[in-house]
């Protein structure tokens, strides 16, 4: 990100004596970020945090409430299956305002009351059921659905294929905002991962739509699959795009290598992994003239808005989205996807509301997943157990008709001092659906790596591994020497020693008996 925790004092100087406005907060938030870079991926996070900046300041000023006003009484009498999206949140609440105070999860007793209502949990008059159909292998072609089958189930309404799919104002490959990724919505018959959208099929109950599907039977002309890191290829590319990181190099890395008195080479894989929330992907589209009303769970309703419209041809402020509550996300829904993309235009086509909500197994497909990586490290010390270099070399998947890749090596920018530092990453183009941003992108896999390095060196060095740790602790950020506005990892290190008695254990790996002896 472009802004760090660290406090600046040519900002803070400018709220001194000065009577809190909004003219005043935006100065404060400009010279706050004040010089502040990114990577071109990344630049737009710099207005945003000269805007949140900006918002807490004034919600500062505003004071903090004594005590959140007490939650509504429950409706859940009072509820029908066709009752809209309803909020208990009050709108007297100012986020942001409760810093280090006690909070209330609005939400809570709604959610745990079944009272809270979720995007699949509407049920519109008219309503159509969709249920896509996902392919069953991972690369080659469709070679033959049978339509006439499903068609003829009673309760079945339509079956959209990439034959009868009708038009799209917006090119599936486009990307109109930060977060679109390519879309599959069945504009041909290549299969390209396993789960991918081949065909949708609507229907007047869930069960009529889900027969339906079945009774397609796809048929398949097979090609060879790639979907291991070793597969196909890897090759480098231009970083700048979202899901395309730079990388990062600080001092003489070849030279930290070349002064080291031990050193290690080592490499760790980590599976690809899926964020399968407890509410799955789910969407109820209603279209009114050219103005659409979407019920879906969404991490980022103004843009997502505008990536539905790009796809319609409408302006982005003819589309309502509303998301008061989701099940879990963990970044996979911060964008839209095929499937959904696919329940609106049969909502369009139809003139008929329109739910589709994914199965569990789908949540395989494309909802996106944390890519799969192979990392190698090389650290190395001087004889002081000092860390003379980190060089850390990430190797991500990709799919084969886009770009995401996992941002592991970026975890080492941060944490250790080390007199050269450098990040570097190369992709792998398989059969497999886009990976996207999960909960943490890259520090997760990436500092986990990390972290198995920094113990394989102390034990190289002969060192305890909270002691080597310790001794390469990072006084103000690797690489920069810019201060930190706040860290106590020392003192959470000392206090997790403590709780569980880390002093005295024996330093070989292996030799520390059971959590019961």
């Amino acid at each position: 990100m472009a802004a760090r925790p660290w406090r600046v004092a040519e900002a803070e100087a400018l709220l001194v004596g000065q009577a809190p406005d909004a003219a005043l907060f935006a100065r404060v938030a400009e010279a706050a970020m004040a010089g502040a870079e990114a990577p071109v991926h990344l630049e737009w996070k710099i207005d945003l945090a000269r805007r949140t900046a900006a918002r807490a300041l004034a919600m500062a000023a505003a004071g903090t409430p004594a005590r959140l006003p007490a939650l509504p009484a429950s409706p859940l009498a009072n509820r029908t299956e066709t009752s809209p999206m309803s909020d208990t949140l009050s709108p007297e609440i100012r986020f942001g305002s409760n810093s280090g105070q006690p909070a209330t999860r609005r939400d809570g007793l709604a959610k745990v009351t079944g009272v809270a209502t979720f995007a699949a949990d509407n049920t519109p008059e008219g309503l159509l059921h969709a249920v896509y159909a996902p392919a069953k292998i991972a690369r080659g072609r469709v070679s033959h659905l049978d339509v006439a089958a499903a068609e003829a189930h009673p309760g079945v309404t339509h079956v959209i294929t990439p034959q009868n799919r009708p038009e799209l104002q917006g090119d599936p490959s486009g990307k109109p905002t930060m977060f679109s990724f390519r879309t599959e919505v069945l504009q041909d018959d290549t299969v390209r991962y396993a789960g991918q959208p081949i065909a949708l099929v609507l229907g007047e109950t869930l069960e009529a739509a889900t027969e339906g599907a079945r009774l397609l039977a796809p048929q398949y002309e097979v090609d060879p699959v790639r979907v291991a890191l070793d597969d196909n290829t890897a090759r480098g590319f231009d970083p700048g795009g979202f899901g395309l990181p730079g990388g990062a190099s600080h001092g003489d890395v070849e030279a930290g290598h070349a002064v080291a008195a031990r050193s290690i080479d080592v490499s760790y894989e980590t599976a690809a992994q899926y964020h399968n929330a407890m509410e799955t992907h789910a969407i109820v589209a209603q279209w009114d003239g050219d103005r659409l009303m979407l019920d879906m769970p969404s991490q980022a309703l103004k843009v997502s808005c505008a990536g539905f419209a790009y796809f319609f041809g409408i302006p982005p402020e003819n589309v309502t989205l509303r998301s008061p509550y989701i099940g879990g996300g963990f970044g996979s829904k911060a964008i839209p996807t095929g499937p959904q993309v696919l329940a609106i235009l049969a909502a369009r086509m139809t003139q008929r509301p329109v739910k589709l909500m994914f199965t569990r197994q789908q949540m395989f497909g494309p909802a996106g997943h944390r890519g799969a990586t192979r990392q190698r490290l090389r650290l190395g010390v001087d004889e002081n157990a000092a860390l003379t270099v980190i060089d850390h070399e990430g190797l991500a998947e990709t799919s084969t008709f886009d770009d995401f890749v996992e941002p592991a090596a970026n975890a080492s920018h941060d944490l250790y001092a080390a007199g050269a530092l450098r990040a570097s990453h190369r992709l792998v183009r398989l059969d497999v659906g886009t990976p996207g941003p999960m909960r943490a992108p890259g520090e997760a896999s990436g500092s986990a790596a990390l972290e198995c390095a920094m113990d394989e060196m102390a034990e190289a060095a002969g060192m305890d591994p909270l002691e080597f740790r310790l001794h390469n602790y990072a006084e103000t950020q690797p690489g920069t020497g810019r201060p930190y506005s706040s860290k106590a990892l020392r003192e959470c290190y000392a206090e997790g020693a403590a709780r569980f008695g880390w002093e005295g254990r024996p330093l070989e790996p292996g030799k520390c008996g059971t959590l019961m002896d």
